[in-house]
């Protein structure tokens, strides 16, 4: 586990939810952790990485129309993985320590982006539907250009037709926002993207009615 007496960048990540609901960190993230996730996706095969779909349970379905990216979920018995994981137990207790947010549990999985996919405008919550509050996003592209394409495209909770900030997916760089507020999307990729989606949840649920992935 970190140490949560060294206060950046969780306090960051922190005082950006308070101002404005989302937080984008360059270089948010250690070296060895980076390495670890990178030498885990070289582990991983063709195989071990399914079409990500949309929606939950038997309104799952895929969609190529909306999303097309592949997915790996992490799993904590995988030394490698666990390493994400546990760096994102320490956001989460220093989280509920600063701002109260009742975070409770994590899940993330590795999302690949082949040339030519993308992810149409969404949301990973809806306003008092869900127990999902919490979205994460980090980067594991080095040398990544503009046009190279896969921007972040994150839309103004208050008019979803207006740019908030677009976000390159640059090695390192961290984004965390509120689920339920920012309407998001990914431009097509020019090259193969990299990055690990992950949710923070609360513990409780509204009609046993799970909301659906990012």
């Amino acid at each position: 586990m970190l140490n949560l007496d060294n206060e950046y960048p969780f306090e960051r990540i922190a005082t950006d939810l308070q101002q404005t609901g989302i937080s984008i960190l360059p270089n948010a993230v250690g070296i060895e952790v980076l390495q670890k996730l990178e030498q885990r996706l070289v582990e991983l095969g063709k195989d071990d990485f399914k079409q990500a779909g949309i929606g939950r349970q038997s309104a799952h379905e895929t969609n190529s129309k909306i999303r097309r990216d592949k997915i790996h979920w992490l799993d904590r018995d995988n030394t490698l993985e666990a390493t994400w994981l546990n760096y994102m137990d320490s956001l989460k207790t220093y989280l509920n320590r600063r701002l109260f947010m009742g975070l409770f549990s994590y899940e993330a999985h590795f999302a690949v982006y082949p040339p030519g996919a993308f992810y149409k405008k969404h949301v990973d919550a809806f306003k008092g539907k869900t127990n999902r509050i919490l979205t994460t996003v980090l980067y594991l592209n080095q040398q990544w250009e503009d046009n190279d394409g896969g921007q972040l495209v994150v839309y103004d909770p208050n008019d979803h037709q207006q740019i908030f900030t677009q976000v390159l997916p640059t090695y390192g760089t961290l984004v965390t926002f509120l689920s339920d507020e920012f309407p998001h999307e990914v431009l097509e990729a020019n090259k193969k993207r990299y990055s690990i989606a992950g949710w923070f949840r609360v513990n409780t649920s509204i009609n046993h009615d799970i909301d659906p992935p990012a």
